[in-house]
């Protein structure tokens, strides 16, 4: 299936080509962002802190005082 669909995007006139782009624009731009640098240092320096005493907040904790917040941002 994607060899065929190499193949046929290699074919195709500029006018189809722009019209499948944007159609997965926001897809591809997505996938060329990816992580940043600052994100994933970010990832780490949380996971470490977890290994390190294991301390974690459950969703269902959370749900409250999130829900109170977003009320009073309405």
């Amino acid at each position: 299936m994607r060899e065929k669909l190499h193949h046929f995007i290699d074919r195709i006139e500029d006018k189809k080509a722009a019209a499948i782009y944007t159609l997965f624009e926001e897809n591809i731009k997505e996938e060329e962002e990816g992580y940043t640098d600052e994100f994933k240092a970010e990832l780490d320096r949380r996971y470490a802190e977890y290994k390190k005493d294991g301390k974690v907040i459950s969703r269902e904790t959370m749900d409250k005082p999130i829900k109170k917040i977003l009320s009073k941002a309405k």
